[in-house]
């Protein structure tokens, strides 16, 4: 089996016109190159992320926003990397890493993906199937078999183009991020507490509890799959590849595109955590499991005279919302590794129902183990968090070596700065995240 010489998501690759690099109007060109930052931006805000932020909240009230607002830092950098394989390589970063190593690495670094890729999965179908039980009493087995229609409707829409799912996908970033304005604004926070939080403290480091539960953040935040799927959105859309003022253009508006999308998905994760923060801390409540957030929202002895069902309908209609659009993403990066490392050729819909069914086959069977029952499905988000942990260096490492390797980038390799900054960065955070590992 040779690397995959097909184009990244062939159906979608270079499918979006955009202005010449002679047109002047930025606001056109921005609105062309947006979208492909809102499909990455999700993974920064899926189910994963909002027990940690909704936990943090509650124990430490905002103390937390500064970990959240550094690990945002983070992937902007790491996500401008991926940008820049794709746009200047016309590579995403399983066929870029495919063409570099024998076949038996492939091989090896496409489990590790592949478990990473499913676990990443594993955070929207559980949440969505959550959801749908606190809203409409929905067993489950069935809100996870439920999930299944989501890759159906990837299909539908890739019909009619790639910038259908991008806009379906920002209307659905916005409307949580107004469900949480909205409950934010009610709860009444401390504004000056807010801008005090998102400045480090000591105790993020001494305090042993704060420590791993940074971590966690961290490790919720920073995700292989996002880094393979910008890798191969950012190649969507049409440009002239051969002109060098437009191949710099193509990279400057993505990275504004993603930019601006991973503020949004910021500001999202900072309004969970400060929701957590303002109804639950010193509540004597344990935000360990979105049943007791929903729960926890109608119950006048811990959110006093906040209390009511809407508030915990329009958490859970959040929580839906977020766990499919989570869920669709996950299954296009999904694809994404599966064609890129193993080159497997097979009809679109055939390819979106297989790597749906990797990740629905092992959550099905665990269900059935542990009964389906809540709090264990609810483990299962913990345990994709150390499935991500580990396969987090094998995605950051090979990526900052790409994007520095001169034959493959051409000009715009990385300058020696961003090279030692690239791997030490990757470093750390591959050492925070083994120690939230062992620390779980």
């Amino acid at each position: 089996m040779t690397p995959n010489t097909k184009k990244s998501l062939d159906e979608i690759n270079q499918s979006v016109a955009v202005p010449s690099v002679y047109e002047t109007s930025f606001f056109q060109k921005f609105l062309a190159y947006s979208g492909p930052g809102a499909l990455v931006a999700v993974g920064y805000m899926d189910p994963g992320n909002w027990l940690t932020s909704l936990s943090g909240g509650s124990k430490y009230r905002y103390a937390l926003l500064s970990v959240l607002l550094m690990s945002i830092l983070v992937a902007m950098f790491m996500q401008t990397l991926a940008i820049k394989l794709g746009v200047v390589a016309r590579l995403d970063l399983a066929q870029a890493i495919a063409q570099k190593i024998p076949r038996g690495g492939r091989y090896v670094l496409w489990i590790i993906n592949e478990i990473a890729m499913m676990a990443t999965d594993m955070t929207g179908v559980v949440g969505t199937a959550i959801a749908l039980k606190l809203l409409f009493g929905i067993p489950l087995v069935y809100g996870i078999l439920f999930t299944i229609f989501d890759v159906l409707l990837v299909l539908l829409f890739l019909r009619f183009g790639i910038r259908r799912i991008e806009f379906i996908v920002l209307f659905s970033i916005l409307t949580v991020g107004i469900i949480f304005g909205i409950e934010v604004f009610r709860a009444g926070p401390s504004v000056p507490a807010i801008f005090k939080g998102l400045v480090p403290t000591p105790g993020i480091i001494t305090n042993h509890e704060m420590l791993i539960m940074s971590l966690g953040i961290v490790g919720a935040t920073i995700m292989p799959h996002n880094v393979y799927l910008h890798s191969s959105l950012a190649q969507s859309r049409r440009y002239d590849y051969h002109n060098p003022k437009q191949v710099d253009e193509a990279l400057r508006f993505a990275k504004w595109d993603s930019n601006v999308h991973l503020i949004a998905a910021f500001l999202i994760n900072a309004l969970l955590l400060v929701l957590g923060g303002t109804l639950f801390f010193q509540k004597n409540s344990n935000l360990s499991a979105f049943q007791d957030v929903y729960n926890g929202l109608k119950n006048t002895a811990i959110v006093g005279n906040l209390a009511s069902p809407l508030m915990s309908t329009l958490f859970a209609f959040a929580l839906l919302i977020t766990g499919m659009i989570s869920s669709i993403t996950s299954t296009l990066a999904g694809q994404i590794v599966m064609e890129g490392y193993l080159n497997i050729r097979l009809p679109l819909w055939e390819r979106r129902l297989l790597t749906r069914f990797v990740t629905l086959i092992p959550i099905l069977i665990i269900g059935y183990l542990v009964g389906f029952s809540d709090q264990s499905f609810e483990q299962m988000i913990v345990f994709a968090q150390i499935a991500l942990s580990i396969a987090l260096p094998f995605t950051l490492f090979p990526m900052v070596a790409l994007t520095s390797n001169r034959d493959l980038m051409g000009r715009h390799t990385n300058n020696l700065f961003i090279t030692v900054f690239g791997y030490a960065l990757t470093a750390v955070i591959t050492v925070l995240n083994l120690q939230f590992m062992f620390s779980i």
